[in-house]
Order: structure tokens, then C-alpha cells, then sequence
């Protein structure tokens, strides 16, 4: 992370703006193509003003793909420019490069940066597939600074680093660019430092729902970059032509919440004024909920219950070696299930080492684990079982491949089942915590599978707000070990880090890869995520549409 002075973003070629003077992130975005041949470069600005300097740098360039989102209010917020609505793509080669994702009213939040990258940002750059992140990271777009006023609480951007650091095998660059709040300045850059530093990712405040500004945002930038990328060509998206807020007024904050439902310290620090109106009920506000969001991490990182191998990522865990449990400890967590598959002393022993790491990742000895198993659909159904017991009030379990979890899933939301195989099991489909993502075989390719994460599984998760994440690796997954590094490396953003991966025997080719992930390194590069399959798409977005009944951060569109 960059602490610079003076910001850059709004600086062009000929001339200083916007306190700007050098471009700091355009300089460094040539730098890298100059002097390391690099080819596709992202940045990513979250600052509240456009940064139309990088804009202007490259809307002609395919080499780097610019997003931004900022405060425009129908081009009544400065900068004022007509080139700062989502229509702007690029010009000639570097037309699609550019994203610009216009905030038409004040007080965005949580969800609706979240919105935005999961049905934006993430899909496009896994696409493009960066090989350097370069951030723009204004501040301004965070809770009570008096240029932006927005909502946006510190640990929101400990999420987006989080969700960045995926990409272009770990090389990411912030560089401070605005923000006018000296305390929420502060309390947000330390969360982005202590996520790039490989801290646990705190829990999010309050509930996540985008608001119908912010959706309708989403879905214009969608449609105007359908032409352009792979993942949106199999979709039929309309601009709308009539936006919620046309004729509001500027930095009108009571008309702008009336399309969502936030939790009563959101309002309560609207009401106050913020920072430019009363500091000392914003400070106020701000002790009480960092106080909610400041984690201690665990002493040890990763633990792992794993037969004898070679692996070096293995090593550098801490080996759980337990005693097995007895049958009747077994039946008393697991129902459904033929009990005679718990005469094998090797399926009991492995729910031992499973009592074992879980007792220790709920104690917040050790943050996450990975587990063997030699019967994994057994192995999660007893995990689930012993957490909803032991303390977690909310588990998510994502299973991929074939696998038959022998329980019910209850109404009560204590568990939410996300699968990913190749068989759709459609009375499950309405079912709000019970979820099959199925795709089709022949046609799947990775592409398909990134449009499930970014489209659904992230979507759902993080709405969901998980306490503790399980991720189950079963037979016949017919997915890759980059993939499942994704998959893994994602999710640890949820539940403050707390993941337990149960891996199937008969698939230790992901073991290493998974423990590399726990462990926090970084993320493989990806091979080609760009392909999609207009069968699977089309079937995703189907349930998607079905699922956004109950699941607010599905939507991107209006209609």
C-alpha cells in the first residue's frame, strides 16, 4: 500500500485537477507495461469522485481495463462530466475497457459496493485475467466523509482488497488517492493493510441489501458492455430509460433510503449528520462499531488432519492427529445414514481429527483447517451437525461433486447448503437454504463456473453471513485445482476466516493446493475463465431469478 500525497487520479496529461498533480496510478500503470512487458493491467478506483485523468490515459488502450465507481448524480457532482456515466466504454481498441458504475443518489453502502463488484467487476476481471492490480483507494467513498456522503463502514474494504487479492496471482498495489474524514479515513486504510498483511476479513455489519439505485446502476453498465464480454453476450439486458432518481435533488439523503431497510446504527449516523455535522456523535458511532469489527487473529493459521504425505504446504500446518470416536458418538450427530459404513475404524477416527479442529476453530486457537476423509458426505453431515450444536448460529456448506448429504436442511437458517455438480436436483431449487448449482458436463467450462461464484454462490454467501464456512471436495467434481484454489481463496473473506475443507479421499490432487490456499498463499493464475457456454449460463441466470425471491444480493437488474 501506497500512502501518497497528493492524490492523482483526476491529474491528465496537460494539467493538474482536483488537488491532482501527477497521476500516480496512470504513471504506475505505464511503468509496469514499460519496464516488465506487462499486457493487462486493473485498476480498480473506489474513490467517490470519477478519476477521469486515468480515464483519458487509456480509453483507447485494451491493455488496461479501468473501473470506477463514483458519486455522479446524473452529472450533477463534480467532476460534472457527461464522460463519466456508464455509456462511456472506451474508444476504438480500448472500447469495453472502460467501466465507469455511476452512483445517481447518496448513502451507498455495504451491499451495493459489494453489488458491484460480484456483478461487475469480478466477472470482467477474471475474464481479462490481470497480471498487476493497481487501486485508486479514495477513502471519500466511506461513512461520514462530507464529500461523498456515503455509507460505507471500514471493514467493507478489508472485503474488496480481500476479494482483489485473488487476482493476477497475488500482485496487487493501493494507492491513497481522496478522503476528507480523518477518522473513517484512518479506521478504512487500516483494514485494507491488515487484509493485505493476511489478517482474518471481519464480519460485515448489518444486513446486505443493494438498493434499487444502486441495481438500476448496475444493470445499465451491464448492458452497455454486453457487446463486449463473453460472460454477458448470452444475455438479453435493457438500459433503463428511467432511473428512480432523475429528479431528485443533489445529496438528497432522506429520499435516497426509501428502497432499502438498513440496520438502526446506519441510520442513527445519518441522523446525526456525519462528520460534517456532529464529529462527536460520529466518533461515537465509530468507537461502538469498531469495537464490532476489530478481531484478534488466532496464534496458529492453518490446521490439518491428513495421512502421512510429502507436501510442503501440509508442513507448514498444524498436525492434528486424534483419537477415533465411538460409534454412538457418531449416530448421535448423524442422522439419515447407514450406520453400518461407521464399523469402518477409519471413518471414526476421522471424525475424531474433525472434533478436534473444529474444537479449535471455534476457539479461535487456530482459523481454518483441512480435513481428509474417507467418506466426505459422512464427514460433513457430522460437522454441520456438531457446529450448530457447539456454537456457530449460522454454516455454510458448499459442496462440489457428487455427494449426498444425508440430513434435512432446516427452515430456521441455521445451515445453508450451496452444491455445485453436474446433477440438478430441481425440489431443491425452491428451497431458500438448500441450493443445487448444476452445469452441464460436456458444455461446462471454467467460465461457467466463475459466473456461478460471482453471479450466486458469492452473492448468497455473503448475504447469508456465515459464522463458519465448510467447503466439501467430493468424488466425480470434474473441476480443476486452480478453480478449487479460487473457490477457497474467495470464501475465507467470510465468517472472519473460520473454513473447514473436507477433501474425499479419491481427490487428494486438490490437498495441496487447498492447504497452499488456507495457508494464505496466493491464488494460481488462471488459465482461460473467459469462455461461457450459453446453456449454462442460461440455466444459472434462471435460478437466479428464481432464488432473488429471497436473496436481495442476486439481484442486478430491475426487471
Amino acid at each position: 500500500m501506497a500512502l501518497v500525497r497528493p492524490p492523482g487520479h483526476h491529474s491528465q496529461r496537460s494539467a493538474a485537477n482536483g488537488f491532482c498533480v501527477f497521476n500516480n496510478v496512470a504513471i504506475a500503470a505505464e511503468y509496469a507495461k514499460k519496464k516488465y512487458g506487462l499486457n493487462r493491467i486493473l485498476i480498480v478506483d473506489w474513490d467517490v469522485h470519477h478519476g477521469q485523468g486515468i480515464q483519458y490515459t487509456f480509453e483507447e488502450d485494451p491493455s488496461v481495463l479501468y473501473f470506477s465507481w463514483h458519486r455522479y448524480e446524473h452529472q450533477r457532482f463534480w467532476p460534472n462530466l457527461r464522460d463519466s456515466d456508464f455509456d462511456a466504454v472506451g474508444n476504438g481498441r480500448g472500447a469495453g475497457f472502460n467501466v465507469n458504475v455511476p452512483w445517481n443518489k447518496v448513502g451507498m453502502g455495504n451491499a451495493d459496493y459489494l453489488a458491484a463488484f460480484f456483478h461487475v467487476l469480478l466477472p470482467m476481471a477474471y475474464e481479462f485475467n490481470p497480471e498487476l492490480v493497481l487501486v485508486s483507494a479514495g477513502y471519500d467513498s466511506a461513512i461520514g466523509d462530507p464529500e461523498g456522503e456515503m455509507l460505507a463502514t471500514p471493514e467493507c474494504y478489508s472485503h474488496l482488497t480481500h476479494l482483489l487479492m485473488s487476482l493476477a496471482s497475488g500482485k496487487l498495489c493501493i494507492v491513497l488517492e481522496g478522503g476528507y474524514n480523518l477518522r473513517s479515513l484512518s479506521e478504512s486504510v487500516c483494514m485494507t493493510v491488515q487484509t493485505l498483511l493476511g489478517d482474518c476479513v471481519p464480519q460485515i455489519v448489518g444486513n446486505l441489501f443493494p438498493c434499487l439505485s444502486a441495481i438500476e446502476s448496475i444493470q445499465n453498465v451491464r448492458a452497455a458492455h454486453r457487446q463486449y464480454w463473453n460472460f454477458l453476450k448470452h444475455q438479453e439486458i435493457a438500459v433503463i430509460q428511467e432511473s428512480s432518481t432523475k429528479n431528485q435533488k443533489v445529496g438528497d439523503s432522506q429520499s435516497s433510503n426509501n428502497d432499502r431497510v438498513e440496520t438502526g446504527d446506519f441510520r442513527k449516523t445519518e441522523e446525526t449528520g456525519k462528520a460534517n455535522g456532529d464529529a462527536k456523535n460520529f466518533d461515537e458511532f465509530m468507537d461502538s462499531h469498531m469495537r464490532k469489527v476489530l478481531l484478534s487473529t488466532p496464534p496458529v493459521r492453518s490446521a490439518a488432519a491428513v495421512s502421512a504425505r510429502g507436501d510442503l504446504a501440509l508442513e507448514r500446518c498444524l498436525q492434528i492427529r486424534a483419537s477415533e470416536i465411538t460409534k454412538e458418538e457418531a449416530v448421535a450427530f448423524i442422522s439419515g445414514i447407514d450406520h453400518e459404513c461407521l464399523q469402518d475404524r477409519s471413518i471414526l477416527l476421522c471424525l475424531g481429527n474433525l472434533l478436534e479442529v473444529l474444537d479449535k476453530i471455534i476457539k479461535k486457537e487456530v482459523r481454518n483447517s483441512l480435513v481428509v476423509s474417507p467418506a466426505v458426505s459422512v464427514t460433513s453431515a457430522f460437522a454441520v451437525s456438531w457446529s450448530i450444536a457447539s456454537g456457530p448460529n449460522r454454516v455454510l456448506l458448499v459442496t462440489v461433486g457428487e455427494m449426498d448429504i444425508p440430513f434435512d436442511i432446516p427452515s430456521d437458517g441455521k445451515i445453508l447448503l450451496l452444491q455445485i455438480s453436474e446433477k440438478f436436483c430441481s425440489e431443491k431449487i425452491n428451497s431458500k437454504y438448500n441450493i443445487s448449482l448444476s452445469l452441464e458436463t460436456e458444455n461446462k467450462s471454467c467460465g461457467d463456473l466463475f459466473y456461478a461464484f460471482f453471479g450466486l454462490l458469492l452473492p448468497l454467501a455473503y448475504e447469508y453471513q456465515p459464522d463458519l464456512v465448510m467447503i466439501a471436495l467430493g468424488p466425480n467434481s470434474n473441476i480443476d485445482t486452480t478453480t478449487v484454489s479460487h473457490l477457497i481463496s474467495l470464501l475465507q473473506g467470510l465468517g472472519e476466516g473460520r473454513t473447514l475443507v473436507i477433501v474425499q479421499e479419491s481427490e487428494l490432487r486438490f490437498v495441496e493446493f487447498v492447504a497452499k490456499m488456507l495457508l494464505g498463499d496466493s491464488a494460481p493464475a488462471l488459465g482461460c475463465a473467459s469462455v461461457n457456454t450459453h446453456e449454462n449460463i442460461m440455466k444459472l441466470e434462471r435460478q437466479r431469478q428464481e432464488l432473488q425471491q429471497h436473496w436481495k444480493m442476486l439481484q442486478h437488474s430491475v426487471k
